[in-house]
């Protein structure tokens, strides 16, 4: 669990079959499969936060040695009764402090690590660091933007975070942690940025919150 996101409130969440994704997420199986797909027998992952498991069968899928480190024993008691063979695998534990020893060739983050406030994000990088290989690769999908236009309403928290939104799609987060290009290359000085890309939409009808924008990256280990 992590300070940030208490266990008990994700089990709670967990627990009233909320927030319960079960289909990979597009956007990241086709960054994996253009900049990261597995090419070696003995490929070992780690997936942080890996909620219900979407990404899960398409990792499988891929022959990898699968492993996960996720906040809610609710749900990952689940996962242990969906994919028995990952009981030893699938760790409940928080991220930003310690993760399973590995030495792992590729570590993936969807949306977790952004619900987490800047130190604790530096400290949980520099964990994933020191447990890839030499030249491992971490994706990171969907790490929210300052274009967003939540990020002027909520309270700070620190430079780059924001709780108490007032209204629009956070107004119910814990925490949300936002970057601009600088920031992001500062937050990875010890690895190398080999892609980033920016997506941005904007709604026509919400007033409350008419741009969403994230950014999805691949960096490499020095």
């Amino acid at each position: 669990m992590t300070e940030n996101h208490p266990q008990q409130t994700w089990d709670k969440i967990y627990g009233r079959n909320e927030q319960i994704c079960v289909w990979p997420w597009s956007d990241l199986v086709s960054m994996i499969m253009r900049h990261a797909k597995p090419e070696t027998q003995d490929f070992r992952m780690l997936e942080l936060g890996c909620g219900a498991g979407a990404n899960i069968p398409f990792f499988l899928s891929l022959g990898v040695e699968y492993y996960a480190i996720e906040s809610s024993g609710v749900i990952v008691s689940r996962l242990h009764k969906k994919f028995p063979e990952l009981e030893d695998k699938i760790f409940v534990g928080d991220f930003t402090k310690k993760l399973p020893s590995g030495n792992y060739d590729l570590i993936v983050d969807r949306g977790s690590l952004t619900n987490n406030k800047t130190e604790a994000i530096e400290n949980c990088l520099q964990l994933c660091h020191d447990q890839l290989k030499p030249n491992g690769k971490f994706v990171g999908m969907d790490w929210y933007s300052t274009l967003c236009s939540s990020y002027s309403q909520g309270q700070i928290e620190d430079d780059w975070t924001r709780i108490n939104f007032p209204r629009g799609p956070f107004v119910d987060a814990f925490r949300v942690h936002f970057s601009d290009k600088e920031h992001l290359l500062e937050l990875f000085t010890k690895f190398e940025v080999r892609h980033l890309e920016l997506r941005t939409t904007k709604s026509e009808f919400n007033d409350d919150h008419p741009v969403m924008a994230s950014w999805n990256l691949v960096a490499t280990k020095k």
